[in-house]
């Protein structure tokens, strides 16, 4: 394996995506870094600041793709689709989710132990919540996956998923468009007999007022997606 694909959906992000990128650059890592950012409709600066990012470090491998606002699913599966790495990683642009820990996060793949690595804010106990509602909504969203799909999972609606990149059409067909992507994606990588396999990561929660953009309608599409895709051909 030769490269990491980092795949960057961001909506009005203007306050955090050139931190983000900075500490994506940081990380050292054993493959070649592509980060591609996939600017979903932004209203505000995040597309002028990405510009800007990427014309001071020329030598980086950094792409960016602009588009209309139509959800997270649609911005992933945008980017994953011109993505070009061996693995690929999804990475919200706030700075909820710490790119140090992305070794840890590619490192069954490279060892060949798994081909799906999820990293799970629930396996680190010094991880806190902004508010117990996403804690105990996320909890239900994961007992309801493991109930279904007879896995054992203790973090599906984590941002940090990680795929080897022969998963590639599961990831870029998936229909949902929203943040119904995510389960969507879990329970058809999980139909088709992959195992996934969990690495406890860090977790550095921002509030609403803060621009966390996820509801708690957004939960009920999970399960509801989750409900769909037990059942449903593909």
């Amino acid at each position: 394996m030769k490269k990491v694909s980092i795949v960057i959906p961001a909506y009005n992000e203007e306050k955090t995506i050139k931190k983000i990128l900075e500490k994506i650059l940081k990380v050292k890592l054993p493959l070649e870094k592509e980060i591609i950012v996939v600017n979903d409709g932004s209203t505000d600066r995040t597309k002028e600041i990405v510009e800007e990012f990427i014309k001071n470090h020329p030598n980086e491998n950094i792409k960016l793709i602009n588009k209309k606002n139509e959800g997270k699913g649609s911005a992933l599966k945008v980017g994953i689709r011109h993505s070009t790495g061996d693995i690929i990683i999804i990475q919200d642009a706030d700075l909820e989710y710490d790119p140090n820990d992305y070794l840890k996060l590619i490192k069954p793949i490279l060892e060949g132990k798994a081909k799906v690595v999820y990293g799970s804010r629930l396996r680190n106990l010094k991880n806190k919540y902004s508010h117990l509602s996403f804690l105990i909504g996320g909890l239900i969203i994961t007992l309801i996956t493991n109930i279904l799909y007879f896995t054992f999972l203790t973090d599906e609606p984590t941002c940090y998923k990680v795929f080897h990149k022969e998963l590639k059409d599961i990831l870029i067909n998936a229909e949902g468009d929203k943040f119904d992507w995510e389960p969507e994606v879990t329970a058809k990588i999980l139909r088709k007999g992959y195992k996934i396999y969990e690495v406890p990561i860090n977790y550095y929660p921002r509030t609403l007022k803060e621009g966390k953009k996820i509801r708690w309608n957004d939960g009920v599409d999970a399960i509801l997606t989750l409900l769909k895709w037990r059942f449903k051909k593909f």
